[in-house]
């Protein structure tokens, strides 16, 4: 199956306070995470990631997707364009926190290309897919999320590159239960 990468402009990031259907996206790459005060779903996807985070009664879904994606608007608690930087914080009840920062980076050509085969190459843990050439460039993107967990917090660190954009996204969040 052909996974090829939309264009930068039609990104956009969203919260959502609860899951989404899976039959939404199209998966290439997905791990699950269960601790004791959670459990969580995160996936590569055509277009960037989704993470299902679940604790203490509440369901935060991060998406970083094309805008051209229909997702439902219902319980939406935040959709910014993915354009330059943005940091965004939620406190949702029962202690739960969730916090995000996304840049979009414009990428000289010559580091573009050397970060996009360091993700390749150093990328032991965490999940990674390589989507295929469009056929103009001879390389296809990289997604790459590293994730890294605590008794009652997630963080992820997602990368994902647009080589006909030589552009790249980076998404580092949080979810966590206070205490």
């Amino acid at each position: 199956m052909l996974s090829v990468r939309p264009k930068i402009a039609e990104l956009k990031f969203q919260v959502f306070g609860r899951s989404l259907h899976p039959e939404l996206f199209e998966f290439h790459r997905s791990r699950r995470i269960q601790r004791d005060a959670f459990h969580a779903e995160i996936s590569i996807t055509n277009s960037g990631h989704v993470v299902t985070w679940r604790g203490n009664g509440i369901t935060i879904s991060e998406v970083a997707a094309s805008s051209q994606q229909l997702l439902p608007t219902r319980r939406r608690l935040m959709e910014y364009p993915l354009r330059g930087s943005r940091t965004d914080r939620a406190e949702c009840r029962s202690g739960v926190t969730y916090s995000t920062r996304f840049t979009l980076e414009p990428v000289a050509t010559d580091l573009f290309w050397t970060i996009q085969k360091q993700l390749t190459a150093d990328a032991t843990e965490g999940l990674l897919h390589r989507f295929d050439s469009n056929g103009r460039i001879a390389m296809g993107a990289v997604s790459y999320i590293n994730i890294e967990t605590r008794a009652r917090s997630m963080m992820i660190q997602a990368i994902h590159t647009f080589p006909e954009d030589q552009a790249i996204v980076k998404v580092e969040s949080t979810f966590a239960i206070d205490g």
